[in-house]
């Protein structure tokens, strides 16, 4: 229950409520993480300071939404449809915001003014009024930065680039003479799973349509800690992953992905089948896992920097004493692509990319799928509803229509 009678809640700061609803917003136990609580405390944060008057967030004539003789915080009887229309005005100036970056920062703003009506704090959605979206500009229907898809080139460039990296790795290690030092082994062994494990990853991201997150660890999301090998039927050509609609759910793997997905196993060799597929490779991350591991078990710090020295990264010390390390997270994939698209010399001509991005792939593989098979096929494989699907990628419709009407026109004409 909201504490306080209404008339209360009105009394109450702005800042007072900012918990509340990111609890109820967020994801997982405690409703702590998630990429949306994130995003809506940073703009909840950014909506308080300019309703203070923080010079910092607004013209230098701007002295808040509370009346000039009072001293105190901004509260909820501060707020009506004409402080949210200053506030889209704000948002609208000129700041060097696109205009779909204005409408998703003013969304996070209102979907918080609708939860303080549920809960009592507003007598009214003062934010959705229109004359408080007035200053809004017109959304195009775009969301920012999530418009690149890989083209057929693009994706054949980088796959083929990732395919002869790893084999190249896996014959220098698969090949070395019986003499061979150790320390030079075990470097081989693990150049060999760096670029096995970088040929898998960009395999699953360009045929298999799946989110970034739904098989890597999303660290504002403890429910995504990244798919594991005991989640993955190579037999069956399946990988349940964790869906964006909240649950678990089958994805299917195109031939394509099986044999990386193969050779990578079979070279790593995981010690169970509850290793992530897709292990991180930091040496910070991986060096303070194994020391805490070590010590748990009960081994002496002298013993274990013995141990280490056999090796030249801690990866491997992880893979030979079982310690399990976190999957490697979303934003570690881009750093990822980012260097495979570098090192391929892919040719990318993208206004916010300057590299083949994680999403781009799933975009691909949708312009792939509506053009073979139409948009009911392609709904189902990339897990969203058909009609979010002929949204996306009604450009392939108006192309289509386009090229039935210039057909006509010649018959007639």
């Amino acid at each position: 229950m909201t504490p306080g009678t209404p008339r209360e809640r009105a009394d109450q700061s702005l800042a007072s409520s900012f918990e509340r609803y990111l609890q109820d917003k967020g994801k997982g136990r405690g409703g702590d993480g998630g990429n949306y609580r994130r995003n809506a405390a940073r703009e909840l944060e950014r909506f308080a300071e300019w309703a203070a008057g923080d010079r910092d967030h607004g013209d230098d004539d701007w002295t808040g939404i509370v009346p000039d003789d009072v001293e105190r915080e901004p509260t909820f009887n501060d707020l009506d449809e004409r402080v949210f229309r200053e506030y889209a005005r704000h948002l609208s100036g000129d700041r060097g915001l696109k205009q779909n970056t204005v409408q998703t920062y003013y969304r996070y703003i209102s979907a918080w003014c609708g939860w303080c009506v549920n809960e009592g704090y507003l007598e009214a959605h003062y934010a959705q009024r229109a004359s408080a979206m007035a200053p809004l500009p017109e959304d195009d229907g775009r969301k920012p930065g999530d418009q690149q898809a890989w083209t057929s080139e693009q994706r054949h460039a980088l796959t083929r680039y990732s395919d002869e990296r790893a084999r190249d790795a896996i014959e220098t290690f698969t090949t070395l003479p019986e003499d061979t030092d150790p320390l030079d082994r075990q470097r081989a062994r693990y150049e060999a799973l760096k670029a096995a494990r970088d040929r898998a990853l960009v395999f699953v991201l360009a045929y298999t349509a799946v989110r970034v997150g739904e098989v890597l660890r999303d660290p504002n999301d403890p429910r995504r800690r990244g798919v594991r090998w005991e989640e993955i039927s190579l037999d069956d050509g399946s990988m349940d992953v964790y869906r964006k609609k909240q649950q678990w759910d089958a994805a299917s793997l195109p031939d394509p992905v099986i044999s990386p997905l193969r050779s990578y196993r079979r070279l790593m060799d995981p010690p169970t089948e509850r290793w992530p597929v897709f292990p991180t490779f930091d040496q910070r991350t991986l060096a303070g896992l194994i020391q805490d591991e070590l010590s748990d078990r009960g081994k002496r710090p002298e013993s274990i920097d013995d141990l280490r020295e056999e090796y030249p990264r801690d990866l491997l010390v992880a893979l030979d004493e079982d310690i399990r390390p976190a999957s490697v997270t979303t934003d570690g994939a881009r750093s990822i692509l980012q260097r495979l698209s570098s090192d391929a010399e892919i040719d990318i001509d993208h206004p916010k990319h300057d590299y083949l991005a994680p999403h781009g792939g799933r975009r691909g593989m949708g312009e792939v799928l509506v053009r073979a098979f139409g948009y009911t096929v392609a709904a189902r494989y990339l897990d969203n509803s058909e009609e979010m699907v002929r949204e996306r990628y009604s450009h392939i419709e108006a192309g289509e229509l386009g090229d039935v009407a210039t057909e006509a026109l010649e018959q007639i004409d």
